[in-house]
């Protein structure tokens, strides 16, 4: 079978824009006095933080997104280590927004860092060289306007796979376009952990049938990665991922929501440890919320300053959505804790997640007057910013807990820093 002919021939309409180590480049942007230095950004500075964000400076002493503080300092004593700065990041977020949609209305944020640029449907659909223009545009107008020191990455492609593809080649400044004509030239140049979705476990998993290589992956017939490899059908989306076709378009599914906290001094002080967790259920019921979701699954756990931990969940016969209803699930494991443990970190998630259906009709009127004062402080706080109206018992873990930025997807970053 001659694989080349199953190769998209369609041209490029999909531009993936990557701004460089964002938080970590926003602070050197913001404090000139850091360029050229290793900087990591974390939620918090404590013993246990996690470097959430890292400059090209630290990432080439070895520091890596997820190592924690005492692992990076050792990799890199110098290391300047800055707590995140959420509305700097959002200034920085929503001016690339606006410069975005100059161009196209069909974008997509894959991330803080990440956006797509979707030209299917408009005059610059399949010309590359258009597209190059604007991608060269769309650097120049981000140092321009947000700053000099903003640098990003643009890949150009027929699918948002090998756009992001494209956007990794060259970094921290390129611009790459990958077409059906130099798509096995691209692949030839790279390893298989170059391809993004192929973590340590698909590598091996590959490598394990013989596939060591992107070229050799794009070879290897469908029903083979179908049957054998992946044994289902994220084998047939590989197959026609490498070779150019969408399969990355549709939204993710629903998975889970949660949120923790690092007690900054270690305690067992049941107002305080309940105060705290009434907050993180609160922020964990607006992103249930933004997702248009609702819940049928609570767990909540803690860990041990003494060592050891926590956790205990429970699925239930009906759906959460209201603040309210999280926190009596909530509360309900949280007091089947040991008491005398002094708390060091301390977290709840939600599981079973599933289409909201409360905003459907609600013909028995059993949930209307819940939803709808839901909704009005959802609205107050969507609208002056996040907090701005919370349970009483939640105030004094709302005073204390940092709102966090999440690294990686962070589909919440609207909602936790809108004005």
């Amino acid at each position: 079978m001659n694989q080349s002919l199953d190769i998209s021939q369609e041209k490029p309409s999909i531009m993936w824009v990557d701004l460089n180590s964002a938080f970590a480049t926003t602070e050197q942007q913001a404090h000139p006095s850091l360029r050229g230095k290793p900087v990591g950004v974390t939620n918090r500075i404590s013993k246990e933080c996690c470097v959430i964000a890292a400059s090209y400076e630290a990432k080439h002493r070895g520091v890596k997104v997820g190592c924690r503080r005492s692992e990076a300092l050792k990799l890199c004593p110098d290391l300047v280590l800055l707590e995140t700065d959420p509305p700097k990041y959002h200034y920085v977020y929503s001016k690339r927004i606006s410069i975005m949609k100059d161009y196209t209305d069909n974008i997509k944020m894959r991330s803080i860092d990440e956006g797509i640029l979707d030209f299917h449907g408009t005059a610059f659909e399949g010309k590359t060289d258009q597209l190059i223009k604007i991608g060269y545009e769309i650097k120049r107008r981000v140092r321009e306007e947000i700053g000099e020191y903003m640098m990003i990455n643009v890949g150009i492609g027929p699918n948002r796979f090998l756009a992001k593809t494209a956007a990794g080649l060259h970094k921290p400044d390129g611009l790459d376009v990958i077409t059906h004509e130099n798509l096995k030239q691209i692949y030839a140049s790279l390893e298989l952990k170059d391809l993004n979705g192929i973590a340590r476990g698909y590598s091996a998993r590959l490598k394990m049938h013989g596939i060591t290589t992107p070229l050799e992956f794009l070879n290897t017939p469908e029903q083979f990665l179908k049957k054998v490899v992946f044994k289902g059908i994220n084998g047939t989306y590989w197959y026609k991922r490498l070779r150019g076709y969408e399969v990355d378009s549709a939204e993710t599914k629903f998975g889970m929501v949660g949120r923790q906290w690092v007690v900054k001094n270690p305690t067992n002080d049941e107002e305080f440890l309940q105060s705290s967790m009434h907050s993180l259920t609160e922020t964990v019921g607006a992103k249930l919320r933004y997702r248009n979701a609702q819940a049928r699954g609570v767990c909540v756990w803690m860990g041990f300053s003494a060592g050891g931990g926590f956790s205990d969940k429970k699925m239930y016969k009906t759906a959460c959505y209201t603040n309210a209803e999280i926190w009596r699930r909530a509360s309900e494991l949280f007091d089947n804790r040991p008491k005398n443990m002094k708390v060091r970190i301390i977290g709840m998630y939600l599981y079973g997640l599933e289409p909201s259906s409360r905003n459907q009709l609600d013909l028995f009127g059993m949930h209307e007057k819940a939803d709808n004062l839901t909704k009005s402080l959802d609205d107050i706080n969507e609208f002056y910013g996040m907090f701005t109206v919370y349970s009483a018992d939640a105030m004094t873990g709302t005073k204390n807990i940092k709102q966090k930025i999440p690294f990686g997807g962070t589909k919440y970053f609207d909602l936790l820093l809108k004005k």
